[in-house]
This record gives C-alpha cells, structure tokens and sequence, in this order.
C-alpha cells in the first residue's frame, strides 16, 4: 500500500497568507512527533506569508484537550483558522479508540458551531514508526497539510463572506 507524501503539493495553489491569522494547539503527548508536526505547520505557514506575530502557538497536554484548547482559541483571539496538531498511536486497549473517536468528534462539532475553520492534523497510527514516517520521515510532514487546508479553508470562507 502506498502513501502519499503529505507535504508534497503545488504551492500556486495556496493563498497569499501574509493577512491571515492563525491558531496551533499542539499536543505535548509524543512530543517527538507532534513538535515536529508544528514545526512544519508554522514553516508552511511562513511559506505562505503569515508571520510570526501571525502564528499564535498553545500546548495541551495531549490530544483529548486539543478540541478544548481549540475553543480556548476561537473564543478569545481573534483568527482565521485553528490547526489541531497530535498523535495518537494504537496500543493494546480501547484507549485509542476512544481518544481518537472523541478529537474526530470535537473537532467537527468546533467546525459547525465556530465561524472559523478547525484543522485536523492529528495523526492515528498502528505504530510509533508510522507516525514518524508522517512527521517529517518518508511521507512528509501532516503538519505542512494541515498549514495548507487551513490557508485555503480560511481563504475560502473570506471569499463566501464578500
């Protein structure tokens, strides 16, 4: 089975995102991955012309609390878009189930009640080494389409609301 490289794309089609706010909750859980997802976030980000001032950064500590910190930063900053970074790795209970069913959730509902776009970039793997590969090894970096969606959902909702 192959993967596509996730931070390969064509860069024409991504808005100017120099005026343009944003959001990253990060979770601190497998900090190995999910500090290497932000990083590509913010480098794409960059890419695209937002800036540092731009770029607000907040850590939960896992990816349960990303949706929560998500709304912490819809309700008191003002922004185009939030980007949900985490990684949650199978393991030998229901555990991953649960977490994984509960962010998918959260997220959507922060979708459909926020007039902002939430980004999912959280990373549901069988094994640690598939989430590295994800994050920077052979597949690319899912933080650098996370960057990408959130840039053209935010340009996208600027655009309807003209």
């Amino acid at each position: 089975m192959s993967t596509v490289n996730l931070s390969v794309y064509d860069p024409e089609s991504v808005p100017d995102a120099s005026e343009m706010r944003f959001g990253i909750v990060v979770s601190d859980w497998n900090r190995e991955v999910t500090w290497s997802l932000l990083e590509g976030a913010v480098n794409t980000l960059e890419k695209h012309g937002a800036t540092d001032d731009n770029i607000i950064v907040k850590h939960v500590p896992g990816s349960f609390e990303l949706t929560l910190g998500a709304q912490f930063l819809a309700e008191y900053d003002d922004l185009d878009a939030v980007i949900c970074l985490g990684c949650v790795i199978q393991g030998e209970t229901p555990h991953f189930t649960y977490i994984c069913q509960g962010v998918t959730q959260g997220i959507t509902q922060l979708n459909m009640e926020y007039n902002i776009p939430f980004v999912f970039g959280v990373l549901t793997t069988n094994t640690h080494q598939q989430a590295i590969d994800r994050a920077g090894g052979i597949h690319g970096n899912k933080g650098d389409e996370a960057a990408v969606t959130a840039i053209k959902m935010a340009a996208l909702q600027r655009e309807t609301e003209k």
